[in-house]
């Protein structure tokens, strides 16, 4: 009998202070995440950089609880997710398997051909494609289906961007406008108002080589995601794109979060909207560099009030968003299984 399942997919992040450095190799040992000019070196960069960076990483997870709460928040979303196509009649085992720390995607996969899962349903947690994050995480299971014969029988459709699902869009821009209201009159000693705040959409950077050389396509959808939902959000507030958490000296996309902020500062921005662009759960990103960095950078450089819009999480419009974009790929309830036809999403092909 065919049997659908969903597979979520994220980066992963240490749950423990233990964690930090095994989880700091893993992730600089992908040849997609930093690409270096001799590939056999990877292991040895990677070895190093953990080691190298593991204190500073673990003071940084200490002041967010003492490690991620990736892993929690994404079988929330899961659990989510399966609630709703359960109430819509598919009921259909909703997995989540991280790239980079447990439960890893190899390990997951396991699972699925254990299972008996006849089409799986890959949905990345990254609204926008990166070569670096879903096209590295789908890389890999290229590489286990081809490996496996039992694996290879099991039809795989993977949706490889979503930047512009409707109602992730509408979610996002609804918690925007909820925290510009949320100025009016607040600032203690001094009037605020809505319409004087900056919106900074901050997302994650990645190399710019990806993009000039590889083709990588992140930044013109992050581009088009940020125009969306600002048409969604209907407000005259200026707002600006930045780029946050970098690594190395190499050039990655600009501008850089950390150098806009006090550039806003020196114009006389005094209150300050940043938006998690390319995250839709709270972690390290979120939680420390923003809202410890860039909060304590911002009020140097003269904004006293800064804030930041929360991320998705379980939001259920953002949930439903989810929804509509696997339903179209599960096998219907009470049918035969339909011949697998390829469809558009966010303007890339799904693929088997």
């Amino acid at each position: 009998m065919s049997k659908s399942g969903v597979l979520l997919l994220n980066l992963g992040g240490p749950e423990t202070q233990a964690d930090v450095q095994p989880f700091l190799y893993n992730l600089f040992a992908d040849p997609e995440l930093i690409r270096l000019p001799f590939p056999f070196l990877q292991r040895v960069f990677a070895w190093a950089i953990s080691t190298l960076r593991a204190e500073k990483s673990r003071r940084n997870y200490a002041a967010i609880g003492g490690g991620s709460p990736l892993r929690r928040i994404t079988a929330e979303q899961a659990r989510e997710l399966q609630a709703h196509l359960v109430a819509e009649g598919y009921d259909v085992p909703v997995y989540v398997a991280m790239r980079y720390w447990h439960p890893l995607i190899e390990s997951v996969v396991q699972q699925i051909k254990s299972d008996g899962i006849s089409r799986l349903v890959v949905l990345p947690l990254y609204p926008q494609y990166s070569i670096s994050t879903t096209g590295s995480s789908f890389k890999l299971l290229d590489r286990l289906w081809a490996e496996d014969p039992e694996l290879a029988r099991i039809e795989r459709c993977q949706i490889y961007s979503w930047y512009d699902q409707p109602q992730y869009v509408q979610a996002m821009a609804r918690a925007i406008r909820e925290q510009l209201d949320g100025f009016a009159g607040r600032d203690s000693g001094t009037e605020s108002s809505p319409e004087g705040v900056h919106v900074l959409f901050s997302a994650h950077g990645i190399p710019e080589s990806y993009v000039t050389q590889a083709g990588d396509p992140y930044q013109q959808e992050m581009e088009a995601c940020v125009r969306l939902i600002w048409q969604q959000v209907g407000r005259p507030n200026d707002h600006t794109l930045s780029y946050q958490s970098r690594v190395g000296s190499v050039r990655w996309l600009q501008p850089y979060t950390e150098r806009v902020i006090p550039e806003l500062g020196s114009r006389g921005v005094k209150q300050l909207l940043v938006v998690p662009i390319s995250f839709v759960s709270e972690h390290i990103e979120t939680l420390q560099e923003i809202d410890i960095e860039y909060r304590e950078l911002a009020h140097r450089a003269g904004i006293a009030d800064f804030r930041r819009v929360p991320a998705l999480n379980t939001d259920p419009l953002f949930i439903a968003g989810l929804a509509a974009l696997v339903r179209p790929h599960l096998f219907t309830p009470g049918l035969a299984a339909p011949a697998f036809v390829p469809a558009a999403v966010g303007g890339l092909l799904l693929e088997r």
